[in-house]
């Protein structure tokens, strides 16, 4: 099957399957996703919302980031791990936000990357979710390994993964795919065992059809 193929098939099939797949980090304005998804590198999303809890319960604005404590906010973000440089990296996002921003997450791919702690991945994460602008693909862990598993890219490189999947799928699909692949990277197509006798995908699958020609 073709990659295009494979993209269009695979979206269909995990939209059908997934069809409440949204972001799972808790937020209620741009500043809280921006702290969550920073938050999430090498963390679960479930951990991160832990402590997010707390954290916007004390941190509500830009400026209370900005100043927060550095010694203080590592030790409340300290379970997420590498917290020593998330927190450095937290705090100085929201001094720039104050100082070039007007305290205000901006609204760019470009503008975003200009803070500390913030990539493609949260740059997309942000502009989608909170504010619907889809400029791009979140490719994080579970993206990356499910696009090599299906076929949808050879590379390694999540933004190269990413320019794969925006040439395979409608820009009105950016958003969706990014999120199905994720619940279902979590929840069938796991990183050591992938379950793959459950999965929609398995008739498809170049991982799967290999490993059933193993089998």
């Amino acid at each position: 099957m073709e990659a295009e193929q494979a993209a269009n098939k695979t979206l269909s099939l995990l939209k059908k399957q997934y069809p409440d797949a949204v972001t799972a980090l808790s937020f209620g304005k741009p500043i809280e996703l921006l702290v969550a998804t920073i938050l999430s590198a090498q963390c679960i999303d479930a951990r991160v919302n832990m402590v997010t809890k707390e954290l916007f319960k004390k941190y509500k604005t830009v400026s209370d980031y900005a100043h927060a404590d550095l010694k203080k906010f590592e030790q409340e973000i300290r379970s997420t791990g590498f917290f020593h440089n998330k927190a450095k990296n937290i705090i100085n996002a929201s001094k720039l936000l104050e100082e070039k921003f007007h305290g205000k997450v901006p609204k760019t791919m470009a503008e975003l990357m200009t803070l500390p702690g913030v990539a493609r991945k949260t740059a997309n994460i942000v502009l989608s979710e909170a504010y619907g602008i889809i400029e791009g693909i979140a490719v994080d862990t579970h993206v990356r390994r499910l696009s090599q598993r299906i076929g949808l890219s050879k590379n390694k490189d999540p933004n190269k993964i990413e320019q794969d999947l925006m040439k395979l799928a409608p820009r009105s699909e950016w958003r969706n795919i990014s999120n199905v692949l994720i619940f279902h990277g979590r929840r069938v197509c796991i990183a050591r065992k992938p379950k793959c006798e459950i999965c929609v995908l398995n008739k498809f699958c170049i991982s799967a059809f290999k490993i059933n020609k193993k089998a």
